[in-house]
Formats: structure tokens, sequence, C-alpha cells
């Protein structure tokens, strides 16, 4: 199939100038955030905990969902949106999804997709994110989306939301109202996490992180690309970032906690540091982590990288609060230091000790 031929009905694929790499037994876990990772791996460990609720599945609207779709949406295949059924199968087989999910497109005009479902996932995309998309920019979001499927997203999240639910019933508990709280925020600290795992599928999928940051760009600021700057975009995000006092700090996080997902300039910022950074090369020379393995997959290993992840984004966050953390938790080592006597005295001298010498280790 040449690189140069163009899609029409019922004939090849239309291909972006360039090969694209396949990943032929891909795990999840190659490209998945450390924090998303670590809660998947906890998961998957837990014997049976999915198929419970699978069972429970029509406790869920699951089933009407489905039924809802295929009577008021057109289902994408090679006689309906024959581009993106092109673009699904692709992307299904660069990350060696066995089973191509079925793919709906709905009447929106907000640029919107999801991947839902309990036993089998369902690709919806809506008009608004169709039209607004180039055909690169689209690859993108479609792997976006097979990245959610290959990573069970669509299962674990409908598994947590029905816990959530059946918590909220229970909430005139004394005290159940905190809980329900505390349960709702660190479950969409993860859906934000899991939106940052899929961009980063779609980028495995499309292969041009510049093409991934528009797509972005697109859905912030709409269909005016001659308009707008992936740089100038992307410095948003750094200004964000480190703008502001103490003050914005604080409401950057109110503003953040009620939302699914992240911001689109700290996705695109996120998106490109990952583009640059060895994992990402790695995973593209061919070395990553196979699902073969996935039983294998220590949790506490997964723990400890995601430890590990938020220290370091404390470390490099350029964001005031961050600081004033970094800056007390340097103070309370220090206090420490001399407290048990540690660090330097007074006036700068060694601490005394007149304990004799051990050259033993």
């Amino acid at each position: 199939m040449s690189d140069s031929q163009e899609y029409v009905p019922g004939g090849p694929e239309r291909l972006p100038g360039r090969d694209r790499r396949r990943f032929p037994g891909i795990s999840s876990r190659a490209y998945e955030h450390p924090a998303d990772r670590s809660a998947l791996v906890a998961l998957r460990r837990l014997s049976g905990f999915d198929t419970v609720f699978k069972a429970l599945s029509g406790l869920l609207p699951e089933r009407s969902l489905r039924l809802l779709f295929l009577s008021d949406s057109v289902r994408v295949g090679e006689l309906q949106f024959p581009h993106l059924h092109a673009m699904l199968l692709d992307a299904c087989a660069v990350l060696d999804l066995p089973k191509v999910p079925p793919m709906y497109v709905t009447q929106d005009p907000r640029p919107n997709a999801m991947c839902v479902g309990l036993d089998e996932p369902v690709i919806v995309v809506t008009t608004g994110l169709v039209e607004l998309l180039d055909e690169e920019e689209m690859r993108a979001a479609v792997g976006h989306e097979v990245g959610h499927a290959l990573s069970e997203h669509a299962v674990y999240r409908t598994i947590l939301l029905f816990l959530t639910e059946m918590a909220v019933k229970v909430a005139w508990i004394p005290l159940g109202g905190m809980a329900v709280a505390a349960i709702v925020t660190a479950l969409r600290e993860w859906f934000r996490k899991s939106e940052l795992s899929a961009d980063r599928a779609g980028l495995l999928v499309g292969q041009d992180p510049r093409a991934s940051m528009r797509g972005l760009m697109k859905v912030a600021g709409g269909n005016h690309l001659h308009e707008m700057n992936v740089d100038a975009f992307l410095a948003q995000a750094e200004e964000y970032e480190r703008g502001g006092d103490l003050r914005d700090s604080v409401l950057k996080i109110m503003n953040v906690l009620p939302r699914s997902h992240p911001f689109t300039t700290v996705r695109a910022a996120e998106l490109k540091k990952w583009s640059e950074s060895r994992d990402y090369q790695r995973i593209m020379d061919g070395h990553y982590a196979r699902r073969e393995d996935d039983k294998d997959a220590s949790v506490s290993d997964s723990f400890r990288e995601s430890a590990n992840h938020y220290a370091e984004s404390v470390r490099a966050s350029k964001d005031p609060l961050m600081g004033l953390v970094r800056d007390i938790a340097g103070g309370a080592s220090d206090l420490g230091g001399k407290l048990f006597g540690r660090g330097p005295g007074p006036k700068g001298d060694a601490p005394k000790n007149d304990a004799p010498k051990n050259d033993a280790p």
C-alpha cells in the first residue's frame, strides 16, 4: 500500500507520509501514567474483583446505553464513516488489541469521545470531534480511546462509579459524607491520570507528537488553526504552572477537583514531556512491557513508582504552593538535624563526637 494513496470508499486507508511502528503484545503498563498503573495493577491482582461486578452489570444501565447507541447513533464500519473504521482497525493493529471494539458516531456539537462498557468496551465519538480534527489528529483521538480499551479503563471506571453510587446511599452514616467525598476525590484523581495514560496511547498510535498536541489545542480553542500556535499553547501551560501566588495555587486545586479530565494545556505539556522521555523512546525502539507478563507485575513496585512520580512532581514543580511545601520539608529536615546533633553547629562548626573511632563498616 503506497503512503501517497488517498482514501476512497471501499479502497485502501490513507496513511500518513511515513511508516508507523506496531507493538505486538504490548502491555498497557508500558504507557500508563504511574498513578494510573499502580491502581490498575492492584485491581487486577484482586482475583475475581471485576468478575463479580460484571455479573452485576444488570444493575447498571449499560444494556440500555448500548441499545441507545445502536438506535440513535451511526455505527462505524466499511459503509459508514469508512475512514474512521480504517483508523480504528489500524489503531487496534498498532496496539495489538485482540478484539476490535464497536464504534459509534453520535450527533453532538461538543467535541468529545468516550470508551464505556463492562462486558466489552464501546467507543463513541461526537460529530463535533469528527468535524474539528484533521486526519492525523483524529488518528490520535481514536488511539486514545483504544488505549482506554486496552487498559480496561471502561471496566474499572464503571466498577468504581458503581461503588461510589453505593457509598452515596449509605452517606447518612456518621462521617459517611466525608468518606464519600474522599472516595469521589480519589476517584476523580485516578480518572485524570487515566486520561494522561490514554493520551500516551494516542501518541503511540499516531506517532506524531505535534498532531496529538494540535488536537488538544483545537479541543480548547476550536477549528481556528491559522489563529493558534502549538508552541504558544504549551507556553500557556508553563505560565499556568509557575504563575500567581499561593492564592492562585489554591484556586488551581479547587478548579481541578471537580473535573474528570486534566486541563487541556496541562495534558499537552504532559504529553510533550513524555514524548521526549527515555520511556517513550524505548517503546518506539521495541523495548516495552509485554501483556504476557502482566500477571507477574508487582503491586508494591507500582505503588513505589507512583509515589516517586508524585515526589518528583513536587520537586520539579514551579507552582508557588509546591515551592512552599519544599521549603517546609527542607526546614523540617534542618530542624531535625539540629535536634539530633546532625549538620553544622551554631557557628558552622562540625558537631563534636567524643566516641572512639571505629573503622568497622
